[in-house]
């Protein structure tokens, strides 16, 4: 028998006993008058004089340490990241909540209630008069001093992570704020939350390759979306003329520490503006946003300290030439001759080869907050064309610490330049391009009964969480990452062999 058999084993019989004392091992409703990080709050800076007269509170948590002396014991529980540790006296409690007292292990949860006061060492501790059981656990925790280590078994047991590492609950709390904050600035801006389809006949709003499913009774096949902006500009059409989504999206690509298939985006989309009023709009969200979630708009991010109170603005060009890595820098005619960018790349069109230049020499040198503006045609079907620029596009993505966390554009709302578009997509298509858009009728149909001037703009969450809470794999910032299947786990049979 291995040590986790053992150790479950033992755990397990401690359920007869518990139960023998006339307490529920798997628990009942807990009514509790406060909180632990509310006691924190209110108490941690008063002396022991100022405890008095008796402050009595009901707490409930889970156990993280346990100390037994004889006729006397400490013991820490946990509350939403914050513990308090508990005093119990054989002689201050009923005879029957000691004896539980003797009994619970760690990660036991349980309810206790007393006053509150200082230790001779001053600890701030809960004085328990009285204990209550709520429920059992049955698998041994992680060593109380270095919490769990393990990088994979943190990924894949996401509920031990959040139990033994505070940090790990922190980011998620921290992730939150910075959804809340969005949600508040657009709402305060006049958008409105919708929600659109997840799972489509066609799919688009994106370059990149689906998950495709199968409805039975329709019989027909469907994809999960890899993005929500069709069905978005649908709604502009139709008059809803700020609009929002914080949108689940499927893209069926690699792995790694930057991209995850399963991805939660904000998407917005407003009438009568173009992508430099997206810009403006975009710099006052995330300094807000940096501010809401960790209180600066100066972030720790690995070695480097990221600001948030501006983004820096550079045209695609301008970054290619100021980020050039070795000899032979473009000029910026350079980067307009198709020529010299099909020498330089192999690509076919003078696009892809600028696009392929930034991603190669600009794009991970990116570090501080940036804006980069002014994209090829060839790369961008859905956004309008300058106008003494055809071959360019009204787009920009905003790239922090070498990651794309946002990408926004002037919107196109000529229906037949769009079909036009299209066009150009499916011959991608034809060419090897799995990721290239295809031809949605219906949204041309839309389009077609008239699409006021709009801006659109898309932002990452999850790599955005990374920024502010200095993460450097996106599966730190996601509650459940996809991983490989680990096989067989085996609690079945445990659980099974408890009721032989």
């Amino acid at each position: 028998m291995s040590l986790e058999d053992e150790l479950f084993g033992q755990r397990a019989a401690r359920v007869s006993e518990i139960e023998a004392l006339g307490y529920k091992a798997f628990g009942k409703r807990f009514d509790f008058t406060t909180t632990i990080p509310a006691i924190l709050r209110d108490y941690s800076a008063k002396t022991a004089e100022e405890l008095l007269p008796e402050i009595r509170v009901s707490i409930a948590g889970r156990i993280q340490t346990v100390r037994r002396m004889g006729k006397a014991g400490f013991t820490h529980i946990a509350q939403n990241g914050e513990k308090l540790q508990l005093y119990i006296r054989k002689d201050g409690v009923p005879e029957r909540d000691y004896r539980l007292f003797e009994l619970v292990d760690i990660g036991d949860i349980v309810g206790a209630h007393g006053y509150l006061f200082r230790t001779r060492t001053g600890e701030l501790s809960l004085h328990v008069e009285s204990l209550e059981f709520l429920s059992k656990t049955l698998l041994a925790m992680p060593e109380k001093f270095h919490g769990l280590e393990d990088v994979e078994t943190r990924y894949r047991q996401r509920y031990l992570d959040l139990i033994s590492n505070p940090e790990s609950r922190s980011v998620f709390v921290t992730r939150a704020k910075i959804i809340t904050s969005i949600r508040r600035q657009l709402e305060a801006r006049d958008f409105i939350e919708v929600e659109t389809p997840m799972m489509q006949q066609i799919y688009g709003g994106a370059a990149a390759r689906p998950f495709v499913t199968h409805h039975n009774t329709l019989d027909i096949d469907l994809y999960l979306r890899i993005a929500p902006e069709l069905y978005l500009k649908r709604l502009i059409v139709g008059g809803l003329e700020r609009v929002y989504e914080i949108n689940r999206n499927f893209r069926n690509e690699g792995i790694s520490t930057r991209h995850n298939p399963e991805f939660t985006m904000i998407e917005f989309y407003q009438a009568y503006t173009d992508y430099r009023g997206l810009m403006d709009l975009s710099e006052e969200l995330l300094r807000q946003v940096a501010l809401d979630a960790t209180g600066s708009t100066s972030v720790p991010f690995g070695e480097h300290v990221l600001d948030f109170s501006s983004l820096r603005r550079l045209t695609m060009r301008e970054a290619v030439i100021e980020y050039w890595d070795g000899d032979g820098k473009p000029s910026d005619s350079d980067l307009r001759d198709l020529q010299w960018l099909r020498a330089a790349t192999g690509k076919l069109t003078a696009g892809e080869a600028l696009a392929h230049l930034f991603e190669v020499h600009a794009e991970r040198k990116l570090i501080q907050p940036t804006l980069i503006y002014d994209f090829p045609v060839e790369i961008s079907p859905l956004s309008k064309n300058k106008p003494d620029e055809p071959d360019m596009v009204e787009r920009f993505e905003i790239i922090i610490a070498g990651m794309e966390i946002g990408n926004a554009y002037t919107e196109l709302n000529d229906p037949m330049e769009q079909r036009r578009r299209f066009d150009g997509q499916i011959a991608m298509r034809e060419r090897g391009d799995e990721e290239a858009h295809q031809m949605d009728e219906d949204y041309l149909r839309a389009m077609s009964y008239g699409m006021p001037p709009t801006g659109g703009e898309g932002l990452g969450i999850d790599r955005l969480t990374m920024l502010l809470t200095n993460s450097q794999s996106i599966r730190d910032v996601i509650l459940f990452p996809l991983l490989r299947p680990e096989g067989e786990i085996g609690m079945a049979d445990k659980l099974r062999a408890l009721d032989a």
